[in-house]
């Protein structure tokens, strides 16, 4: 999560998209018109821990336009963590 959040702000939309599940990820994506990035909060995590085969975050990311409230979802695959799809939270 936290290299996701990293490749997010620092405008690194390759990492995003080798990061995101092939079932879910879009064929392309742009984050270049994306908002400004101002810090990552971890509020919690189930599972995801060496061993288990998926996980989830709940975090929050503020940024120049607001906030993003989110439980993501993680799986692994080929022994990397993938995001799979996350649900915004009020």
């Amino acid at each position: 999560m936290r290299a996701r959040y990293s490749a997010y702000a620092t405008g690194n939309p390759d990492y995003v998209w080798a990061s995101w599940h092939p079932r879910t990820r879009p064929a392309q994506l742009d984050i270049d018109q994306g908002p400004q990035w101002l810090g990552l909060r971890i509020v919690d995590t189930v599972a995801g821990r060496p061993g288990d085969d998926h996980g989830e975050v709940e975090f929050i990311a503020r940024h120049d336009e607001g906030v993003l409230h989110e439980r993501s979802r993680f799986s692994v695959r080929a022994g990397r963590w993938f995001y799979v799809d996350g649900d915004l939270l009020a």
